[in-house]
């Protein structure tokens, strides 16, 4: 039998995804991609004769049938996944009917579309003396939120908030940020398919009018929404800078210089 990988493509850029992962899809015998979410470009250093198929039709049952079927017949057989395999995928779904079936896997990590989204934006998810944290969640909807973990509940922090698979829930975003104690007139932002090449969609605006804009720009799926005390920050007039690059902060590499 073959080895299964599954492999972040990344959030949407092929040139985002990872050096091995383009190795490992140009030693393939068999790819399965998320076509749904994934683009088909991220196939492209797939060999010549190599056997690749859409996912985005398919029940769980049916994908890992194909990968256990194709693992009997190749080497190397490839689940390409939107983003980083273990964030919002169904991982360990996947992993378990190939343990079963005594099929080795491994995981080989992506970009996450929470961070090609602040690229694109050319934010920063922490700022020193700001905030040190980052929440990725996302908002209840057909799929129930564990106790604890509700939007209101981690809002409180008023931390960076990164929410996947929310953009249709804007209305109830403002509710429970503002129950959390953020402003109306708070900045957040919506990246629409981040880093993929000529679909890409950038929203800046405020939790009171943030629903709106996006209306105005046809954005209903495949963005991320980030609300954070550092959104703006390029334009602040007076900005806490690392300690890191401090001349008077001592570490392993660099003693701090001596006052004058």
């Amino acid at each position: 039998m073959g080895k299964v990988w599954f492999v972040g493509a990344g959030p949407g850029d092929p040139e985002l995804i990872t050096v091995k992962g383009q190795r490992l899809l140009r030693e393939a015998g068999a790819i399965l991609y998320a076509g749904s979410l994934v683009s088909e470009a991220c196939t492209l250093w797939a060999s010549e004769g190599c056997e690749i198929a859409d996912s985005k039709g398919m029940t769980l049952e049916d994908i890992t049938s194909w990968l256990i079927e194709q693992a009997a017949k190749h080497d190397t057989v490839i689940r390409l996944q939107t983003g980083d395999p273990g964030l919002y995928g169904a991982l360990i779904e996947m992993l378990q009917p190939l343990d079963a079936a005594g099929i080795e896997s491994e995981v080989v990590a992506g970009v996450s579309s929470a961070f090609a989204s602040m690229a694109a934006a050319s934010e920063s998810l922490t700022l020193p003396e700001v905030t040190q944290t980052v929440i990725f969640t996302r908002v209840e909807g057909r799929t129930p939120m564990p106790e604890g973990e509700s939007l209101r509940e981690l809002a409180q922090h008023k931390t960076t908030i990164c929410m996947f698979l929310s953009i249709t829930l804007l209305n109830k975003v403002r509710e429970e940020l503002l129950a959390a104690g953020w402003h109306d007139d708070d900045k957040i932002l919506v990246v629409q398919k981040a880093s993929w090449p000529g679909e890409q969609k950038i929203v800046r605006g405020t939790i009171a009018n943030i629903r709106e804009k996006c209306r105005a720009e046809k954005i209903a799926a495949q963005a991320m929404i980030v609300v954070s005390p550092t959104l703006g920050a390029r334009d602040w007039q007076e900005l806490k800078k690392s300690k890191l690059y401090d001349a008077s902060f001592t570490h392993r590499f660099r003693k701090a210089g001596k006052n004058d």
